[in-house]
């Protein structure tokens, strides 16, 4: 029965991506629940493992310096930025992405493209989500204290829709670009070279 839905390449998809979104996701939540304090603290996962804070340090630090270009003046903790006379937001877990890191993740890994339409693909497509996530941290520092748009959505949810969005597009295009082997790559380098007749 498990070799027959393996062998059909929509349920070994499905399998894949399940399985690695699951394992992606789950993988996110226990290193922040084991890098806390309190709880199950594990300082050995706190100390070297803790790539969540790094990813946080790096949004924020990035959030800042783009604001300081734009002359702002700007104040940050390890968890929260404040932008003079404007706003400011506290960054919990939720906001660093790593769900939707964790979907894209195991979507480009389980589809059905050789590897190599997946070694660029994954790491831009990454730094796109996290780009997206810098631009809505500048702009709710810049505008969403004043924003009438909060009595209507919450950033949150609204940040997703554009987020998924964009990515179902990017999605889209890369699922439908030919990509070429080598062999096609050989033919049109020889028919460029040699007229068919």
């Amino acid at each position: 029965m498990l070799s027959s839905l393996w062998q059909n390449p929509t349920y070994r998809f499905l399998i894949l991506f399940l399985g690695l979104f699951a394992f992606f996701y789950y993988l996110n939540i226990a290193v922040i629940g084991l890098a806390a304090p309190g709880g199950y603290y594990v300082p050995i996962v706190a100390n070297y493992l803790n790539y969540i804070d790094g990813l946080r340090y790096c949004l924020m630090q990035s959030t800042a310096f783009i604001l300081k270009l734009l002359g702002e003046q700007v104040f940050t903790t390890d968890t929260w930025l404040r932008v003079s006379g404007r706003g400011g937001f506290i960054m919990a877990f939720d906001c660093l992405g790593y769900g939707v890191m964790s979907f894209f993740s195991a979507f480009v890994i389980s589809f059905p493209k050789p590897p190599k339409n997946k070694y660029f693909f994954l790491p831009l497509g990454l730094l796109f989500i996290q780009s997206l996530n810098i631009a809505r941290f500048v702009l709710l520092g810049l505008f969403w204290k004043q924003s009438n748009l909060k009595q209507v959505i919450n950033h949150h949810d609204l940040f997703n829709i554009i987020l998924y969005l964009a990515l179902i597009t990017l999605i889209y295009i890369w699922i439908n670009r030919k990509s070429e082997t080598s062999l096609d790559s050989i033919r049109k380098q020889a028919t460029s070279v040699i007229p068919v007749i």
